[in-house]
């Protein structure tokens, strides 16, 4: 009968070995997948980032061939320098707004402190130490 519990052990160490050995080649193969995986969406992003940039980089020139357009455009009716100025002083005025909006912006932004959730973990702070010195006495 002490055999036969030797060999119960001797079969359920083997098997709690293969059980180890299998899991571990499953962790390798999901870190192998994982690792591919992170590859082909870095690849993707950097296309992406490439692609953003070429798009931002022709707006550029669309915007530029757009205000020509527009100085041409009344300068069929005006001076071709009155025209180039209108639209000058337009651009200057839009340009004038977007600085005020984003200084507005960055105003309400700074500082960059989440300073409804450092109040609240005070909050929760205190009340656990209300409630842990009442709970010990």
């Amino acid at each position: 009968m002490h055999t036969r519990e030797s060999t119960d052990d001797v079969g359920l160490g083997e098997a709690a070995k293969q059980v180890a050995e299998r899991a571990s080649s499953i962790a390798r193969l999901e870190l192998e997948l994982a690792t591919l995986e992170l590859k082909k969406k870095a690849a993707s992003l950097g296309i992406g980032i490439g692609l953003a940039v070429a798009a931002a980089v022709l707006s550029l020139f669309a915007i530029g061939v757009g205000i020509a357009t527009a100085i041409i455009a009344l300068a069929i009716v005006l001076d071709l320098w009155l025209a180039s100025l209108i639209v000058f002083l337009v651009l200057l005025l839009v340009v004038a707004v977007l600085g005020l909006l984003a200084v507005k912006r960055i105003q309400r932004g700074t500082p960059p402190v989440p300073e409804q959730a450092i109040e609240e973990a005070r909050r929760t702070g205190a009340a656990i130490k209300g409630n842990g010195g009442t709970h010990g006495a």
